[in-house]
């Protein structure tokens, strides 16, 4: 098995991440050199002290939130990414096949088999799975560490709520020499966001492009109607709904407004997203 890292986001500090962590590092054993984080933000560092070391697969125990910060500490690098989904969201995961148990998700690591997938840029971050610009971004950004650890992702749900009964942003979004006007842009480098739900249908993690939705209304009957239609897969007709391809766009507002990418709040407007040749090698299910 090659030199590998396994980077272990314990999240809340409890009893069951105590066990998580016992359990992941029984499980790998002496096949892999486990390294915890403690604090926010660390596991892009530790990914980067690995690279440098000379680890060749730098496996992530954690969520979507933990991905993308290992993604960006090796990003440019040779190292392999692998994945165990521990975490409070693992889209990405999801979007690979990868089965849920670390058990099972550990042999498809030491099966070594490999994907190699876009690499999409927003300013100086790189993400894999998607990103957004206002409604979720800003949900995100004012749901608290308290709320998260002691209500999943039923504390996302409860603060969108709060967020959608205000006035929206006005978006300005240009790609492709055309300018197109919205209150809630998301963008695709998957198929699938905020779960296991395909919003991006048409989107490839190995095409070259983003797919962007530009919604138009984000109170909460718009909001209810939108997920409906994604439950029903007709979300991509709707008139207020604007779905296309690029592999590049900019998004400016007078106001100021969030973006998140892969679930991580990275700042605010104006932003740019280009998926360019930069690409990343995953440890996936053949």
């Amino acid at each position: 098995m090659p030199k590998t890292v396994v980077i272990l986001n314990p999240a809340a500090r409890s009893e069951r991440a105590a066990g998580l962590c016992r359990s992941i590092e029984a499980l790998v054993g002496k096949d892999a050199t486990l390294r915890r984080t403690s604090q926010p933000g660390e596991a892009r560092s530790l990914a980067r002290q690995a690279v440098a070391k000379g680890f060749e697969q730098v496996v992530v125990a954690g969520g979507d939130g933990t991905v993308n910060e290992v993604v960006n500490g090796i990003a440019g690098s040779s190292a392999t990414l692998g994945i165990l989904p521990v975490g409070t969201m693992n889209v990405f995961a999801a979007e690979l096949g990868l089965p849920r148990g670390i058990k099972e998700s550990w042999a498809v690591i030491q099966a070594g088999a490999t994907r190699v997938i876009d690499l999409p840029k927003a300013a100086e971050h790189v993400f894999v799975q998607m990103a957004g610009v206002g409604f979720d971004a800003q949900a995100l950004k004012e749901t608290s560490w308290d709320a998260k650890r002691n209500l999943g992702p039923l504390s996302y749900v409860i603060t969108a709520a709060q967020v959608a009964a205000r006035k929206p942003p006005a978006l300005l979004v240009e790609s492709d020499g055309r300018s197109r006007e919205g209150s809630f842009v998301l963008i695709g480098n998957g198929r699938y966001y905020g779960g296991p739900f395909p919003v991006f249908r048409n989107a490839r993690i190995d095409d070259g492009l983003l797919d962007v939705i530009i919604l138009k209304n984000v109170g909460h009957l718009d909001l209810i109607r939108y997920l409906q239609g994604v439950l029903f897969g007709t979300h991509l007709d709707m008139e207020d709904l604007e779905y296309f391809q690029t592999s590049h766009l900019t998004i400016t507002s007078d106001e100021e407004v969030p973006v998140e990418i892969d679930g991580e709040v990275i700042g605010n407007l104006p932003v740019s997203f280009e998926c360019g040749s930069q690409k990343l090698r995953v440890l996936a299910p053949e």
